[in-house]
């Protein structure tokens, strides 16, 4: 058989690791520009924003595969993302989240039940606009894509495999996914982020908590914080692939032997290697942030970490295809009223609590993007609020599974499927 000829125009993933580093450092290079019209610019589009949009369009126009390429698995998703949850806990400070009160885990909550409550409207409302959409095993792929949106893409495999989902059907709701969450609502949120201080003056939230939060982890950088030295920099990324080694030594054996032993292991995905990266990797942090290594934040252990994410940010972002939607564009629509669904509960939930634009853009990201983008969103409010987010998408991960697999059993009942 002849050999299939790629038109992509960069083939070679050092060479597309080149590109995506220059672009990085081209965005933050011309958004720490003082003044003129790039000062502008940046004050409408986050530079967080760029580093999603011109990865995709790189995909999308043909200059890099974002499907073959080896960047985002393993190298961003299976090493950076873990070693930025290792250095983004590392100096959390448990006592100042546990200071913000009942409200975020109510949003958090929120969050979760829009989710679960969206997929059941999003089906019903489809099946009288347009029912061709939500006809044949449409429910499963919605079960697969309710895995992705309460806890990320371990989940969303593990309800493929749960419901038997057709290969056709989950790529198509992968766009879907990619598309509602990662182009629409992230980008949304992050804009929203800049906009935080006067929509909650008008609506009234109390932010108290939250600045008495930044205000702490100010001084305290103010107080302890130093220019690292070489060896702080080499600890630094010691301790954080050092640790992500350690978790992916352990990973496979914990989920063989939880396969073998736990019998809701699947629902539960404690059988997926990833699951236990994530949750190896953050609980690791989170020890370390009772020790004397919680110091190494003072040398710029979150600024590492975040520099980590931003590398992921842009490899998800390559994998983005914006024109693959129109193969089938009711499944758009149905996503649309899907998020729809979970963003106005959330907004309502939020107005009746006056929470703050904070508590609501986690609430939804620790469910819809996870430990993979909830610290990012978190971060673009403010660098100190990354580890918030962490949290958050970790219980993500913890309970998606399971309320994945209800929601895909009510959506079964719902399509009348034997």
């Amino acid at each position: 058989m002849p050999t299939e000829i790629s038109t992509t125009l960069i083939t070679n993933d050092i060479v597309g690791l080149g590109l995506i580093a220059a672009t990085l450092g081209l965005i933050f290079h011309l958004a720490s520009r003082p003044d003129g019209f790039w000062r502008k610019f940046f004050t409408w589009v986050p530079a967080l924003l760029l580093c999603y949009f011109i990865p995709a369009i790189y995909n999308t126009a043909g200059v890099i595969d974002g499907h073959t390429t080896k960047l985002y698995n393993p190298i961003a998703r299976d090493v950076l993302l873990p070693a930025a949850l290792v250095l983004l806990t590392l100096s959390i400070d448990l006592k100042g989240i546990a200071r913000l009160g009942p409200k975020l885990l109510i949003m958090f909550v929120t969050g979760t039940v829009g989710i679960m409550l969206g997929a059941l409207v999003s089906f019903q409302a489809m099946k009288l606009i347009h029912a061709p959409t939500v006809a044949g095993d449409t429910w499963a792929g919605m079960a697969a894509l309710a895995g992705s949106w309460i806890g990320g893409g371990a989940n969303m495999a593990a309800m493929r495999e749960t419901f038997n989902v057709d290969a056709t059907t989950f790529g198509q709701f992968a766009v879907v996914d990619v598309v509602c969450a990662s182009i629409l609502l992230m980008p949304a949120l992050i804009w929203l982020a800049g906009r935080a201080q006067g929509i909650d003056a008008r609506n009234g939230a109390d932010t108290s908590a939250i600045d008495d939060m930044k205000r702490r982890i100010a001084d305290y950088q103010t107080r302890s914080a130093r220019i690292p030295t070489l060896t702080d920099l080499m600890v630094i990324v010691g301790v954080g692939l050092g640790i992500v080694g350690a978790a992916h030594a352990l990973a496979a054996p914990l989920a063989t032997w939880c396969a073998a032993n736990i019998s809701f292991a699947k629902q539960a995905s404690l059988d997926n290697q990833f699951v236990w990266v994530v949750m190896l990797s953050t609980f690791a942090g989170l020890a370390l942030s009772f020790t004397r290594a919680r110091e190494l934040e003072a040398a710029g252990a979150s600024k590492v970490g975040t520099l980590f994410l931003y590398f992921l940010i842009a490899c998800i972002g390559m994998q983005m295809d914006l024109l693959a939607l129109l193969e089938r564009p009711w499944l758009f629509l149905l996503g649309v009223i899907w998020m729809g669904t979970h963003v106005l509960l959330l907004y309502v939930v939020g107005r009746l609590l006056k929470a703050p634009m904070f508590f609501l853009a986690i609430g939804s990201q620790g469910n819809v993007g996870a430990a993979a983008s909830a610290p990012v969103v978190a971060a673009a409010f403010h660098p100190s609020l990354a580890p918030v987010g962490v949290l958050l998408g970790t219980v993500g991960y913890a309970t998606g599974t399971v309320l994945a697999y209800l929601t895909g059993l009510m959506l079964k009942w719902m399509a009348g499927a034997a």
